[in-house]
């Protein structure tokens, strides 16, 4: 979401509860892997994920995200879920609460993970199931690994 779009409301209600339209996609390798971000704030491990901006379709949103975040270029969005509420609320390390509603896609890529230019991912990583981190938000894990989601082109 705009940074600038933001801060403006964080001027006027301060760290108070901000509710959040957010994309996030899934986005598998050949291996039924799913990409992982790492955030380089310490805040762990997300889906490639952002908000929504002002005008913007969620489409839009998370053609706009995952090749800020990642480097790849969706070729199809596919929507999976939607999810929010108390669950999805999260307080950053400053202070600021944000509940997230969340629209998930299944993502078909082209291009190679890994060569985005977002400032706020560490680093992505295709992981499996079995290995996998926790993550800043609560996505149920029977949704991300369903065996009919798109995989990576």
């Amino acid at each position: 979401m705009s940074f600038d779009y933001i801060m403006r409301l964080r001027a006027k209600i301060g760290k108070q509860l901000l509710l959040l339209p957010s994309v996030a996609a899934v986005i598998r390798d050949d291996h039924g892997r799913i990409l992982f971000q790492e955030k380089a704030s310490g805040e762990g491990w997300s889906l490639p994920a952002g908000g929504i901006e002002p005008g913007e379709t969620p489409e839009e949103a998370i053609r706009r995200e995952v090749l800020e975040e990642t480097g790849l270029v969706v070729e199809d969005a596919e929507l999976l879920n939607v999810f929010g509420g108390k669950d999805f609320r999260y307080t950053y390390p400053n202070g600021d609460e944000v509940e997230y509603t969340v629209v998930l896609f299944g993502c078909t890529t082209a291009g190679e993970a890994g060569t985005g230019q977002d400032p706020e991912t560490r680093r992505v990583k295709f992981i499996s199931r079995d290995e996998m981190p926790r993550l800043a938000l609560p996505y149920p894990v029977d949704v991300l690994f369903q065996p009919w989601l798109p995989r990576k082109s």
